[in-house]
């Protein structure tokens, strides 16, 4: 059930990523780059899963909070150094969303499940993580997929279709396949499947 404490939390997580000295431009429109991710993350959840909890919803918000204060080009370039990256980002996330939960008047258990939702824990065995992973491949092939393509070789796109379309389960793929894809993100989707 939405309340105060939601309002506020979810206001804050925006808060902080509107700091984001990232931006892209939507509709003519520019955004700071990981405001404008949480809220197409949160869309994409409430059209797939419409009664999700406060703390997936909050999850959700935060996947990316103020991601940008940890680059990329700070680690190895290499395998190693990516998953580095990204388990200090996951930290980081985790970090930040619980001093704002703690802030507002959360309960620790409230506090630690969604710390458990940001960190993607137990995919495949914990349904709301699933329903996370879902959504983020889904945000991905929806809004991020054109760029990727751009800046990657086919093998590359496909590799990464394949590795995206292994995360997600069998509801996700077949919101996948609906999504409106432009001709050629759609013939290297069909490619990965293969």
């Amino acid at each position: 059930m939405v309340d105060a404490k939601f309002n506020k939390a979810i206001a804050l997580i925006d808060q902080k990523n509107s700091e984001d000295p990232n931006t892209v431009v939507f509709k003519g429109k520019t955004f700071p780059k990981e405001l404008l991710y949480s809220h197409r993350m949160t869309t994409m959840l409430i059209d797939i899963e419409a009664n999700a909890s406060a703390e997936l919803q909050i999850a959700i918000r935060a996947q990316h909070i103020c991601r940008w204060a940890i680059e990329r080009k700070s680690y190895p370039m290499d395998k190693i150094g990516y998953f580095q990256w990204r388990n200090d980002l996951k930290k980081m996330h985790s970090k930040l969303t619980g001093e704002i939960l703690k802030d507002v008047g959360y309960t620790q258990e409230f506090i630690d499940r969604t710390s458990f939702l940001i960190n993607k824990k137990l995919i495949k065995k914990d349904s709301e993580s699933q329903t996370l992973e879902d959504v983020a491949c889904l945000v991905f092939l929806k809004y991020y997929l054109e760029d990727f393509i751009e800046k990657h070789t086919d093998e590359k796109i496909i590799d990464i279709l394949q590795k995206t379309w292994g995360k997600m389960s069998a509801k996700g793929q077949a919101i996948a396949l609906k999504l409106n894809l432009s001709p050629r993100s759609l013939n290297l989707v069909k490619k990965a499947l293969e």
